[in-house]
């Protein structure tokens, strides 16, 4: 058995599960946060209660000694200060936290080459700028003081000692993920002292093993290894078992992220993609949009979504094109901060509106592949699609037609599964063990007689967003001449 664990914003969840993927024992726990404008903290002590809750919960009843690995996955960009005892010196500060807005721009000037040969800009949600901040404000701390990151924490408790930190969330941190170490010369400029910086191993090394304290508290078998993890979104790619060069999974809940999978380092000028390193050498490309499921919870709240689905199947296409955007901003497949949502056209009625929604999505869905393909990504080989959204199956169809590409839905693809997958993978392929744990739920062929439907409409989405400004004119120029080429 394998032991899987997702830190998450609002919850910490474990999987143990089999070496053919069979889901034997679950359990989550809540956290809570405190927020307050910019400022999202929690208490770093909670992730190791509620780790330990379950933990229990997930082996209950199962034979405890048969767990061979555990790995766990954290919130990407979260991160607080530690003693060498592992004591939190800070609180943990969250990936969403917007304080270290001055950091990001001191880093972005001092560190402006590096991150233009990974590919990225830092944001003020990244972690080197929050671990700035965190020295501004803490500066009594620094001696002795080590960053680490979410899951680093419960590694560190999990084996009683100081460990590496993973590649794939240090990335957020600063680290080199082609050179594969800390860029001194950079750090020294900003400040940071080298000791406070962990050493780094890549994702699906082992750190260690389960102490005899912190098995006690588990029920996880003391010298059980305990595998680098990732974030918790390169956790959900792995669960989806997309890890094969051209493959993608796209992530449809409150917004929408897309991940995959590229042989070589895919830089986008715009900084709106950046990658992370898989396992097994590749790498891992990914953005994510603005657009999302929450507009339906915004413009239906409470209403049947399945019905209201029957019956938008008979709009295709709406008589109206929307964007579908709840909060100000758009991140990917463009960079716009101004970017809101809009309505080309009045609704004729709420069914309308809604079957505009969901086609809404799923075009901006295709444009973000229409970016990725002018970046020089491949985006030929298998699509998953995961998230709360594919419980909709006509959502999920509709998807299809509009992206015009078979795609996959999946039993299980949680992040946590990723992490008992990425435990298993110890001297092996991780995308081979994915093959043997990740289960095909089923298969969606797009209609070959309503691809054409929807031609018009994207182009109308795709010429207003570039109208308006948002949308880049190369980009607006690729899309059409994909539109045509595939019509």
């Amino acid at each position: 058995m394998w032991i899987g664990l997702d830190l998450g914003t609002q919850s910490v969840r474990a999987l143990t599960v089999s070496d053919m993927g069979d889901v034997l024992g679950q359990s989550s726990q809540r956290l809570t946060s405190r927020r307050e404008g910019p400022r999202h903290e929690q208490d770093p002590e909670d992730w190791w209660r509620a780790v330990v809750f379950v933990c229990r919960a997930a082996l209950a009843d199962l034979p405890a000694s048969a767990v061979r690995g555990v790995a766990v996955d954290g919130t990407s960009g979260t991160v607080l200060l530690c003693n060498s005892s592992g004591k939190a010196l800070t609180p943990g500060i969250m990936y969403d936290d917007m304080r270290a807005k001055d950091e990001a721009r001191r880093a972005n000037e001092a560190g402006a080459a590096v991150w233009a040969s990974l590919g990225y800009r830092m944001q003020p949600s990244w972690a080197l700028p929050k671990l700035l901040w965190l020295l501004r404000q803490h500066p009594s701390v620094i001696p002795g003081a080590r960053l680490i990151h979410q899951n680093d924490f419960i590694n560190r408790r999990f084996s009683g000692h100081e460990v590496p930190s993973d590649s794939s969330n240090a990335l957020k941190s600063g680290y080199d993920l082609i050179g594969e170490a800390w860029p001194h010369d950079v750090l020294d400029a900003l400040g940071v002292p080298e000791s406070v910086l962990p050493p780094v191993v890549r994702s699906g090394t082992q750190l260690g093993t389960v102490c005899a304290e912190a098995a006690e508290e588990t029920g996880i078998p003391a010298g059980t290894p305990i595998i680098a993890g990732m974030t918790d979104g390169c956790a959900a790619q792995i669960g989806a078992g997309a890890l094969e060069v051209g493959n993608w999974n796209s992530v449809l809940g409150t917004t929408l992220v897309l991940k995959g999978v590229t042989g070589e380092l895919i830089r986008d000028p715009a900084g709106v993609m950046y990658s992370h390193r898989s396992p097994d050498g590749n790498w891992l490309p990914g953005g994510a949009s603005s657009t999302g499921a929450a507009v339906l919870a915004k413009q239906f709240p409470g209403s049947n979504l399945d019905a209201l689905s029957a019956q938008a199947a008979e709009r295709e296409p709406a008589s109206i094109i929307a964007y579908p955007l709840v909060s100000r901003g758009e991140r990917f497949p463009f960079l716009a901060p101004d970017a809101e949502g809009f309505l080309l056209g009045d609704p004729v009625d709420e069914i309308d509106l809604y079957a505009a929604l969901l086609q809404g999505v799923a075009f901006i869905e295709r444009l973000c592949f229409d970016y990725l393909d002018i970046l020089g990504a491949p985006i030929g080989g298998e699509l998953t699609l995961t998230g709360g959204a594919a419980r909709s199956r006509y959502w999920c169809q509709l998807r299809a037609d509009i992206l015009r590409q078979p795609i996959r839905l999946l039993e299980n693809a949680e992040p946590a599964l990723g992490m008992a997958i990425l435990a298993a993978s110890v001297g092996r392929r991780v995308s081979d063990v994915a093959r043997e744990m990740v289960r095909v739920r089923e298969a969606i062929e797009p209609r070959r007689d309503r691809i054409g439907r929807f031609h018009e409409s994207y182009l109308r989405l795709v010429e207003e967003l570039a109208r308006r400004g948002w949308l880049p004119p190369a980009v607006f120029e690729h899309a059409k001449r994909r539109a045509v080429l595939e019509r």
